[in-house]
């Protein structure tokens, strides 16, 4: 429970920290295909997944579909729904900024796996927590497809 309300503080200040300036015309996309490699805190393998992530619209809100886990646990069996935030800026085709993907599992039920990091172009990196009957965290990557 302690790390999902660390979860939604980080969320609340990505978006607050989205208030301001900027032009919306300048900012970057993070829509695509993009998979994943989590690694555990004593740098084993995690999870690998692939996700279609959505930018909506103008707003800093993105959406998954088409979440597949790569490698085989009992964390992330079947179904699951992806929502997100970013804060992202955009020069000369170079996207950078910060970036919160929060999964929830479909079956089982009640685990949840946060994403927090940066984005630079094609890359986002940063680190993840799991809670529910999952539990974990450590570092993860994720490249544009």
């Amino acid at each position: 429970m302690k790390q999902f309300g660390i979860a939604i503080v980080v969320a609340l200040g990505l978006l607050l920290s989205a208030c301001g300036g900027g032009s919306p015309s300048t900012a970057g996309t993070v829509t695509g295909n993009w998979t994943a490699t989590l690694t555990n805190a004593d740098t084993t393998p995690a999870f690998t997944f692939t996700t279609s992530l959505t930018q909506g619209g103008t707003t800093t809100v993105v959406t998954g579909t088409n979440l597949t886990f790569t490698t085989s646990n009992s964390c992330f069996t079947s179904g699951g729904t992806e929502t997100g935030s970013f804060v992202l800026s955009g020069t000369n085709g170079n996207v950078t900024g910060a970036f919160q993907l929060t999964i929830v599992s479909g079956t089982p039920p009640g685990n949840t796996l946060v994403l927090t990091g940066t984005v630079n172009n094609g890359t986002i990196a940063g680190n993840w927590i799991l809670s529910g009957a999952c539990t974990g965290s450590g570092t993860f990557t994720m490249t544009k497809m």
